[in-house]
């Protein structure tokens, strides 16, 4: 295993055990069909450039050192008018003459971290019809009803359009692993549909330079590097940043991957959601291939509307589970005030439940009693998995696709809850909301051995991608299907709801018994009776007039300190330890004196009160007058004397046209953006909704801006076609198609 702290691998240098690291964005070096140029940006001097460059733009001489004005007067004029600060996100295209004999170019142009302008230069493509061709494709691709069918007709678009043998929506999941979720391909070809690559299979570093640059092509795998040079920039001393560049040269070892994939060139585009790598629009062809800039630039805006789509169907599918949370949160409201308790509500139409997180079963554990539904483990063990969750997860929420498996103590749980997923509805750490999976016992195909991502060669230092894609099945037991991030949101909504229902249940109880108390105490408090109560330790926490009057100046702080106030303290301290150590009642006689200082006899009634689970509230002390008690037994004993004594008998006693075209196709994508805010700001979880209307609004941005850029790289074509050397690309206007009440609980005192 790679040492942490080593220095990561030189771009090139990386092998199979660190190519995790590898500084994929400084490749110093580019793809061979075009060139590039590092120009300085206040006087356009070229500083560094592919060795290709003077070839391949047809000059006398080296690039280095002379101005952009002496490569193309067109382009040099034509740059001033883009280079605002959104180049260095988005790169801008730009077509361009060269002045030596009026060859046309693409030329891609950013702005680096470090400073200066990168200008790539490839040879022009044919034309697009913006609003012929692009404007169909965009109402197809947000039009779909389900996200299956969305991403099925985003793979057709987009081989409509760029021609590649094969196009995949591919989504990474939690791990990292990515699944072929729709594909259109060749018909000869192999189906990759629903295979699974491992996650090693693109390296974070790479993952990281997707969110950056959105779009990448590999024109041909057997292609040779051409350096940059010099290699170091004249600007910093360091590696010239390339992260936007899309002539970049790819990993060897990712070229090596695609060769033994049998793949000759890519085209990948990201798809960002809420602002995440979601998943890849992924092109194969099994043959070189060229995209030019404008079949870029139009994948580039198809892409962000597709996943402003994908971020809307997936909010939409929140906001129904939200609604669901707050229909349960009525009903249970509705309990408190019908039964005097909201638990039963949560239980009595078990689908609101259960449906909202595709569970097979569920449990409520509050203030010490569970509750189940569906297929659930039985009582003993729902407790023993929250006790577990409780030890070995520190936050909130839990959820575990192969939770028998990670605690083996609960594997005769697999058949109904291989899967938990858990949150706490409370602060005590000891009440929680769980869902449980069944066991599904599923075969799961990857494009390849998921355990074989290497293959060695003739030595073991000689590591290579692996060679084989052919299929391969892995029998998965043990687990449930996996909990989604939708899921989890899910769990959050329906505890959020039941937490503060509990709470409003519980805020509502204080009152009442904080009334209550206050009648009982009353009622005590003028009782002839002397009354005490002390807390779970023996601290005396109130008494009442009587006592006070009994007592006089010597009130005691604690039960025992009654020991030394009894007159007749035989056996009092005894019992009293008793009843503090080991809980047991008492009931004797004590004497006590007054403040008169006449003696008096008194019953003592000692009690403990004992909470459910042996738990101790706190201690009653009830003292009865004995005096006239006492008085009329010696009367009657007197009188009985008398009677023995005289009858000796005993007794006893309980602009303007490219302006009109860029505004037809921006209202396409303004259109889109709007619905999904729309039903963005349905959600009812108001804290996310700045965050995704912000990524909203961030991706119609940088379609403006693409789109812009595409818009007038096309009038540029069109306005060219008189001499023959672009097509017509007329643009073409078009019409826009044109409860049965549940029964009354039995309450528990």
């Amino acid at each position: 295993m790679t040492d942490s702290f080593s220095p990561a691998p030189a771009f090139g240098q990386a092998d199979l055990t660190n190519c995790e690291r590898e500084q994929i964005h400084l490749a110093g070096s580019i793809q061979p069909h075009g060139a590039l140029l590092v120009v300085s940006e206040d006087d356009m001097v070229v500083l560094q450039a592919s060795a290709n460059a003077s070839a391949f733009l047809g000059l006398r001489g080296p690039a280095i050192g002379l101005t952009l004005t002496e490569i193309s007067t067109d382009l040099c004029a034509r740059l001033p008018a883009h280079l605002g600060p959104s180049i260095a996100k988005v790169p801008v295209g730009i077509r361009f003459a060269l002045d030596a004999d009026g060859a046309l170019f693409d030329a891609t142009i950013h702005r680096p971290p470090a400073g200066g302008l990168v200008i790539e230069i490839e040879r022009a493509g044919e034309s697009i019809d913006l609003a012929g061709q692009i404007e169909p494709l965009l109402q197809r691709i947000v039009l779909s009803a389900t996200l299956r069918a969305h991403c099925d007709e985003t793979a057709r678009v987009v081989r409509e359009l760029t021609g590649y043998d094969r196009v995949m929506v591919y989504r990474f999941d939690k791990q990292g692993h990515g699944e072929v979720l729709s594909e259109d391909r060749r018909s000869d070809l192999e189906s990759y549909l629903g295979n699974w690559y491992p996650a090693s299979d693109i390296p974070q570093i790479a993952r990281r330079l997707y969110v950056r640059n959105r779009i990448r092509v590999l024109v041909d795998v057997t292609y040779h590097p051409v350096a940059i040079e010099p290699r170091l920039s004249p600007l910093t001393g360091g590696e010239l940043d390339m992260s936007l560049c899309i002539l970049r040269s790819s990993s060897p070892i990712h070229v090596q991957y695609l060769q033994n994939m049998g793949v000759a060139a890519t085209l990948v585009i990201s798809l960002m959601v809420h602002g995440q790598l979601w998943g890849l629009i992924a092109c194969h062809h099994y043959g070189p291939k060229t995209v030019a800039f404008e079949c870029r630039a139009v994948c580039e805006v198809l892409a962000e509307a597709v996943a402003t789509r994908i971020a809307a169907l997936e909010t939409f599918a929140q906001a129904r589970a939200e609604m669901s949370a707050r229909r349960l949160e009525q009903r249970m409201i509705e309990a408190i005030s019908r039964e005097g308790d909201w638990r039963n509500a949560l239980f009595e139409n078990p689908q609101t439940l259960l449906q909202t997180l595709r569970a097979t079963g569920a449990a409520l554990i509050y203030d010490g009693q569970v509750m189940s539904t569906g297929e659930a483990p039985s009582t003993q063990d729902i407790r023993a998995i929250a006790g577990w969750i409780r030890d070995n997860e520190k936050s909130a929420v839990f959820s575990s696709a192969r939770f028998t498996s990670e605690a083996p103590a609960f594997a005769h749980l697999t058949p109904i809850a291989a899967g938990v997923a858990a949150r706490r509805v409370s602060n005590s750490g000891d009440d929680w909301l769980l869902w449980f999976r069944p066991e599904r016992i599923r075969t799961v195909t990857w494009g390849g051995d998921p355990s074989k991502p290497v293959e060695i060669g003739n030595s073991p230092a000689d590591l290579s991608p692996r060679r084989s894609f052919a299929q391969w099945h892995q029998l998965v037991v043990g687990t449930s299907e996996d909990w989604t991030a939708d899921d989890i949101a899910s769990t959050r909504l329906v505890s959020d709801v039941v937490a503060d229902v509990a709470l409003q249940h519980q805020s509502v109880r204080s009152l009442i018994i904080q009334d209550q108390i206050r009648q009982v105490n009353r009622t005590i408090s003028v009782s002839e009776h002397p009354v005490a109560t002390a807390d779970a330790r023996g601290e005396i926490v109130y008494v009442n007039a009587s006592f006070e009057k009994l007592v006089g100046n010597e009130r005691p702080r604690r039960m025992r300190d009654l020991a030394r106030l009894v007159k007749r303290p035989e056996g009092v301290a005894d019992r009293l330890r008793d009843l503090l150590e080991i809980h047991r009642n008492w009931r004797g006689e004590v004497w006590m004196e007054g403040e008169d200082g006449v003696q008096t006899p008194l019953l003592l009634r000692a009690d403990p009160v004992i909470a459910p689970g042996d738990r101790v509230l706190g201690y009653v002390l009830l003292f009865t007058d004995l005096a006239e008690m006492k008085a009329a037994e010696a009367a009657r004993r007197r009188f009985q004397e008398g009677l023995v004594d005289s009858y000796a008998v005993k007794h006893a006693r309980l602009d303007s046209e490219s302006d009109l075209v860029y505004r037809r196709l921006l209202s396409s994508i303004v259109e889109n953006a709007q619905v999904a805010a729309l039903e963005i700001a349905e959600s009812e979880h108001v804290a996310t909704i700045p965050a995704m209307l912000d990524n909203v609004r961030d991706s119609v941005a940088r379609s403006a801006e693409v789109l812009e850029t595409l818009v007038s790289h096309a009038m540029r074509v069109i306005a060219a076609g008189a001499d023959g050397r672009v097509a017509d690309a007329r643009v073409r206007r078009r019409a826009r198609p044109a409860k049965k009440p549940a029964p009354r609980s039995k309450r528990k005192y």
